[in-house]
Order: structure tokens, then C-alpha cells, then sequence
């Protein structure tokens, strides 16, 4: 304000003298006496004492202007200086509240940790009783086999080879029953704690969590208005045709099915490439080697524009947030991606939520476990262009875009290729299982489903006494039938334990089996 004022005095100044100049060059023109000069140098001199009171005053308003802008600016930053201060105390404020929420938390994780430890020495107590019990057992058994060794060979006279095979044969069902009432003993009290607690948990992630399960094949159908336009497409000599297939990578066939053409290639997003830029062509109608290769072009762009669409909306469907935007690209080609059946972007989101919400449940970072559940599947996006499992992808375009170890061992750990770093690679392995084997979810092929059935059977079939075995409810099940004469009753707990424990290594299968062992007896006869 006070470089205007001062630049408004000047030009005052300069219009005075600009006026005492014309003045003065008006009076010498038209003096030409003697009384002329003299009122010419009165005039002159009254100009100039005009001008200069002009100046002084002018240079006091300036004065006067430029102090009171100083005086509006030193005000102006004593606000701003105030108002600063007073953000920066309600900023501190917020950070001690903040920091004092987090030593709460930590406070509260300490307690609960220390009372699973307590929890965990009890059962740890109750083990060594029972192994202590069990001991106890095992002596009073030696006890009794020598009383039994020195009995029978002082009754019966017997050699004491015949005598030990004999109390060998006797101590081995003595101590076969008891572990098979020992088995039933302790997977019952199994069974009423950890079994009852780990089904709430999954029950309830899975009813929080409804994601959808698209199926796919690797065939499209484009409908065409009329038959005609199968002839516009091949066009003339087959070359429209040959141009689609050469700039997709995707195979047209085109048939006696009436008005409809059918696009085949197992590389998802070069099939949708070609599904959109044929319809574009036929609502066209222009279809000629030039127009194609302008329609496949716009087709490129606009799946590149729904690959990063739906890769932003998996993100702000799970609230996983800070990914690196190539990452959020491959998330959005996971939609075009199926795994038996499966849509690997669905499954992705669903296991994503499901470790969230487990997480919750059992105290875990929730936004570490969604994070992990979201990119645990993320090699599968470029499996199909680069070597390797998508395990190893995956883990490599982690580390590539610096996430975390846990998310890298997590990722590297879903399907048992690494050991188990953090309690978030658990989670996420169990919410894969719980998404994969959910009914409906994934689909088999009929050789898959067939071979695994026989392998099933197979597997029961090999061990001792079984007579038949049936692989039942589509694979989930498998009932096995035994030689009664050749397996006890005590027999059928340890054959049923070794049978699922043998299943669970050799055969790869979506969800669980049960494994059912029947032992029947059947007398006949007839009266004559």
C-alpha cells in the first residue's frame, strides 16, 4: 500500500510540472513587453510554490498510508502467529491421546498374552499328569506280565518261549485297548474345547463374509443380429477373420450354431479383447482389415480401463490401503483368472475378508491379515506369462514392491511351500481352505474327480483286514468295511486314525473327509 501511494505522489508531481511547464511555455510565447516578463516571473513563482506544497503533501499522505499498511500487516501476522500456536497445542493434544490409546492397547495385548501363557501351563500340568498316569499304567502292566509269566509256567508247565508268546499276544490287546480308549479320551476333551472354539471362529467369518463365485470357461459367445453377418466377418478370402485372430491371439469358429459366433483361447483378457471389439464391429457394421485394427485397439484400452477399475475396487472393498498402483493393476487382471472354476479375484477379496475378520477374532493385526489375504494369490495374475509357481511369483512381485516379510511369508506359506513365520500366515491359509472348499465355490473336472475317488479307495483298500471300501457324498466321505475275525473293535479306532492321517499325505483334496470303518459280525444257520 505504500509503493501505491508513493508511485500516486510521483505521478501527481510529474502532471504539476508538466502543467507549469505549459504554463510557463504559454507566458514566454506571448510576452512581449517588458510588464509582460515581470508577471511572467510572479507566475512562474506562484507554479512552483503550488508544486511544492503539492509534493510535501503528497509525500505526507504516502507517509501516513505506508505506516498504517505496516502497522494492518504486523496485526495480521501476531493473528496468524496466534493461530498457528493455537493448531499446533490442539495437534499435540491429539498425538498424547493418540499415544496413550496405543500404551493402553499394548497394556491390554500384555494381560491377555499372560493369561494364554497361565492357560497354557495349566495344560501342559494336565499332560504330564496324564503321562505320568500313563507310566504308572505301563509299570503295573510289566508287573502284571511277570506275575502272569511266573504263574502259567508254574501251572502249566509250559516252556518259556510259548510262555512269552503267549503274554506278548495278551499284553499287546491289553495295551492296544487302552490306547484306543486313551485316543477316544483325549480327542473327546479335544473336541469340547478347541474343536467347539475353532468352529465359532471360522462360523462366524464365513456368515460375515459373502463374496460371489463366478465360474468361467475359456470359450465366449458373441450373438450376431443375423446369419449374414458371419460372411461380413470372415470377409473377402478370409481375411477380416485372419486379421481378428492375428491382432487377439484368438480363435474364431464360426459354425452352423445359428447367429452366434464363438471366440476360443484359455488367455482370458485376449479373449475379452476379442468379444468387445467384434461387437463393437458388428454394431459398426464398417468390418475391413483397417477398421478392425482400430476396434481391437480401442478394446485394448478399454479392459486396461476395467483391469485398473476393478483393481481400485477390490482395494476399497477390503480397505486394504498403500498398495503400489502396478499391484493394484495386477489385482484387477485377477478378474479375468479362474482357478477350478473359481474367479481369482472373488476368491482373493473373500480370503482377504475372512483373515480380517479372523484376525479379529483371535487378536491379530486385522489390517496386516486382509492385506495378506488380498495379495496371497497375486502371482496368478501373470502366471501364465512368467515361470514358476504363482507361490514364487507371487513372492517375488511382493518383494519387488518392498511389502512386508510377513506379507511375503504369508504369501510364500498358503500352500505349505515355507514354514510358518507369524500367526497372519496361519490365518490367511486357513481362510484360503475355508474360501476353496466352501460347497460350490470350485469345480473339477471329471478325470480329476474320478482319479481322486479311486485314490481314495485305493488308499483304504491297502491297509490290513479291509474287505471293501467306498468312496461316498462325492468324495467326502469314504466307508470301509472290515474282516471282524481279522480287526477288533480296539483295532478300528487305530485304523481309522492311520487311515486319515495316510489320507491327509497322499491325497490332495478340496475341504475334509471322514473316514468311516464298520466292523459287522453275522452268524447263520438253518433248522431242519
Amino acid at each position: 500500500m505504500g509503493e501505491i501511494a508513493l508511485e500516486i505522489a510521483i505521478l501527481i508531481i510529474v502532471a504539476v510540472a508538466l502543467v507549469v511547464a505549459l504554463v510557463v511555455f504559454l507566458i514566454t510565447k506571448s510576452a512581449t513587453k517588458k510588464s509582460c516578463v515581470k508577471h511572467y516571473e510572479e507566475t512562474v513563482g506562484t507554479a512552483e510554490q503550488q508544486a511544492k506544497d503539492i509534493l510535501d503533501k503528497a509525500q505526507k499522505e504516502a507517509v501516513k498510508t505506508a505506516e498504517s499498511t505496516r502497522k494492518e500487516a504486523l496485526l495480521q501476522a501476531k493473528e496468524e502467529n496466534l493461530k498457528a500456536k493455537n493448531e499446533l497445542d490442539r495437534e499435540i493434544k491429539e498425538r498424547r491421546a493418540e499415544v496413550q490409546s496405543y500404551e493402553r492397547r499394548v497394556t491390554q495385548k500384555e494381560e491377555n498374552l499372560d493369561r494364554k501363557i497361565e492357560v497354557l501351563e495349566k495344560k501342559e500340568a494336565r499332560m504330564n499328569q496324564k503321562e505320568a498316569e500313563l507310566d504308572a499304567k505301563i509299570t503295573e502292566a510289566d508287573s502284571y506280565r511277570e506275575r502272569q509269566i511266573q504263574e502259567l509256567e508254574r501251572i502249566s508247565g509250559l516252556t518259556s518261549d510259548k510262555a512269552k508268546e503267549y503274554l506278548l499276544e495278551t499284553v499287546k490287546n491289553d495295551v492296544k485297548h487302552d490306547t484306543a480308549v486313551m485316543i477316544k479320551e483325549m480327542e473327546a476333551e479335544a473336541k469340547l474345547t478347541a474343536d467347539k472354539k475353532a468352529k465359532e471362529l471360522i462360523v462366524g467369518a464365513i456368515q460375515k463374509c459373502a463374496a460371489d463365485h463366478v465360474s468361467e470357461a475359456a470359450i465366449s459367445v458373441v450373438q450376431l443380429p443375423n446369419d449374414e453377418m458371419k460372411g461380413r466377418i470372415i470377409g473377402r478370402e478370409g481375411r477380416n477373420i485372419r486379421t481378428i485372430e492375428t491382432l487377439t491371439g484368438i480363435e474364431l469358429i464360426i459354425d452352423d450354431t445359428p447367429e452366434a459366433v464363438i471366440l476360443s483361447g484359455f488367455d482370458p483378457i485376449r479373449r475379452e479383447i476379442a468379444r468387445i471389439a467384434l461387437e463393437k464391429l458388428i454394431v459398426d457394421g464398417r468390418i475391413h482389415p483397417a477398421r478392425i485394427e482400430e476396434m481391437v485397439d480401442k478394446a485394448q484400452r478399454e479392459v486396461e480401463n476395467i483391469i485398473r477399475e476393478e483393481g481400485e475396487a477390490a482395494v476399497l472393498k477390503t480397505g486394504v490401503h498403500g498398495l503400489h498402483p502396478e499391484i493394484v493393476r495386477l489385482l484387477g487382471r485377477m478378474k479375468y483368472r479362474t482357478s477350478y472354476g473359481q474367479n481369482a479375484l472373488k476368491h482373493s477379496i473373500e480370503v482377504s475378508i475372512l483373515s480380517g475378520l479372523l484376525a479379529g477374532e483371535m487378536g491379530a493385526d486385522v489390517r496386516l491379515a486382509k492385506r495378506a489375504g488380498l495379495l496371497h494369490d497375486i502371482g496368478k495374475a501373470v502366471d501364465h506369462e512368467m515361470e514358476g509357481t504363482h507361490v514364487q511369483i507371487g513372492v517375488d512381485i511382493c518383494k519387488k514392491y518392498k511389502e512386508s516379510p510377513i506379507i511375503i511369508n504369508a504369501v510364500a506359506a498358503h500352500h505349505g511351500d515355507e514354514e510358518f513365520k507369524s500367526l497372519i500366515a496361519c490365518i490367511v491359509q486357513a481362510a484360503d481352505t475355508i474360501s476353496a472348499a466352501r460347497p460350490g465355490a470350485r469345480r473339477e473336472t471329471l478325470d480329476t474327480y474320478t482319479n481322486r475317488l479311486k485314490q481314495l479307495e485305493d488308499i483304504a483298500n491297502s491297509f490290513k483286514g479291509v474287505d471293501k471300501s467306498f468312496a461316498i457324498q462325492a468324495g467326502r466321505e469314504v466307508r470301509v468295511m472290515v474282516i471282524p475275525e481279522q480287526v477288533s473293535d480296539d483295532d478300528m479306532v487305530l485304523m481309522a486314525r492311520d487311515l486319515s492321517k495316510k489320507i491327509e499325505s497322499e491325497l490332495e483334496y478340496p475341504g475334509q473327509i471322514k473316514v468311516n470303518i464298520i466292523r459287522e459280525s453275522r452268524v447263520t444257520d438253518y433248522a431242519k
